[in-house]
């Protein structure tokens, strides 16, 4: 277990969330994709899936970030695992246990999206890294501001909040 981020920090995220990994994430030992890599590709996951998988591990695998506000608090710790999909319908697999029980899983897509798959994929952020840096910035706003108000669907843009 890595407690000290300070120069382990994926790169791509902006100041605030290299400082909020730095300050709040812990890397823990993850078992590495390659272990699995035969067994997958024997079940005729592509190769290029796998490859993926394990790309996402060597960036994100094992990092611990506190729980997300929304969704049941995210994943309890980024780790690549179960490829789900097709070559029609594109790929996905898993970003990490979830902290709690839940009906869905937080995956990474076919494009490198994060999101929830519970039946259809819901995007949530175009990469990991826009979550972590949401997690970051509510991080931040919850230490700071002295009034937070969520603004969603047809309120974005308007004159609501």
């Amino acid at each position: 277990m890595n407690l000290n981020l300070f120069n382990a920090v994926p790169d791509g995220l902006t100041q605030r969330a290299r400082s909020f990994v730095r300050a709040h994430g812990v890397k823990t030992d993850v078992r590495p994709v390659e272990e699995h890599r035969q067994w997958w590709l024997e079940r005729d996951i592509p190769a290029t899936v796998v490859d993926r998988m394990a790309a996402f591990h060597e960036r994100w695998g094992g990092l611990v970030l506190p729980p997300a506000s929304k969704y049941d608090g995210g994943p309890s710790y980024f780790a690549a695992d179960s490829p789900e999909g097709s070559a029609s319908e594109g790929w996905w697999f898993e970003a990490g246990v979830q902290r709690t029980a839940v009906p869905y899983s937080f995956m990474i897509g076919p494009a490198g999206e994060f999101g929830i798959h519970a039946g259809q994929w819901s995007p949530l952020h175009a990469t990991v890294e826009g979550w972590v840096e949401s997690l970051a910035l509510t991080h931040h706003a919850s230490m700071w501001a002295k009034k937070i108000v969520n603004v969603t669907g047809n309120e974005v843009g308007s004159d609501a909040g």
